[in-house]
């Protein structure tokens, strides 16, 4: 018989939350959760955040019913900043780290990120810092190194990977800054520029970033989105640079 008077078995707080934002990732979400817990063990929590994907993504990860992860299922609303913002909002470590859930950007790399948040305030996951690779295709590839290059030129600071989207944070960063919620990865540019601007310490970690093995890209399936979206990122580095100091 269980003793009344004995504390519940409740798990503590995680020092360190790791936020997935999801869109029909069913290839890859059960790979990338289990090489999160692979290298971070049982100090992480990985929360979910899955915009009600067609292929049940979201239902993948919610029968795995392991205490450590959280899944949000969001109906109706649907993009990459938001959803990172929701899984930020709803995380309860110390450390809170975001990162694409297609196994491009390697668990692996978490523990020694995480290291250096001990000297510096945020660590982002390179492709472009000496020793980085981004082994995409071509055009993909230039793209990104010259809106990179325009981000680096226009808003300073001497990062080379704007748009990383790979990242663990302390979480008294967002005493200072938040994330703007809206659109795709230009919203990091915004975040790194603010870091900086505030006088946070920010790191940059080579890594090499390889194309996705399974599933379809959301930010180019047509040459018009690719378009698009490139111009999105050009569009909001000139506002960020623009936008009124406080």
């Amino acid at each position: 018989m269980t003793d009344p008077h004995e504390a519940p078995n409740v798990l503590p707080d995680p020092r360190i939350s790791i936020v997935l934002a999801t869109f029909n990732e069913r290839e890859n979400i059960l790979d990338t959760i289990a090489s999160i817990f692979e290298h971070l063990g049982d100090q992480v929590e990985v929360i979910v955040v899955d915009d009600d994907s067609p292929d049940g993504t979201w239902h993948l990860a919610q029968d795995l019913n392991h205490p450590r992860v959280k899944v949000i299922r969001r109906v109706g609303t649907r993009g990459l900043a938001s959803a990172f913002n929701r899984g930020i909002l709803e995380s309860r470590g110390e450390i809170v780290g975001w990162m694409d859930a297609d196994m491009c950007m390697p668990p692996d790399m978490l523990p020694g990120m995480i290291e250096q948040l001990s000297k510096y305030d945020v660590v982002v996951g390179s492709r472009y810092a000496p020793g980085g690779k981004d082994d995409r295709v071509f055009l993909r590839v230039a793209a990104s190194r010259l809106i990179n290059r325009l981000a680096t030129l226009v808003l300073g600071y001497g990062i080379r990977d704007y748009d990383s989207g790979f990242v663990v944070v302390r979480r008294s960063v967002f005493d200072k800054v938040s994330l703007i919620p809206t659109g795709y990865g230009a919203y990091f540019m915004e975040f790194l520029y603010d870091c900086r601007r505030k006088g946070l310490a920010v790191l940059e970690v080579p890594y090499t970033f390889r194309d996705r093995q399974k599933g379809i890209s959301k930010s180019a399936p047509s040459l018009w989105r690719f378009l698009r979206t490139g111009m999105q990122y050009v569009i909001r580095i000139f506002v960020a640079r623009l936008r009124k100091q406080d």
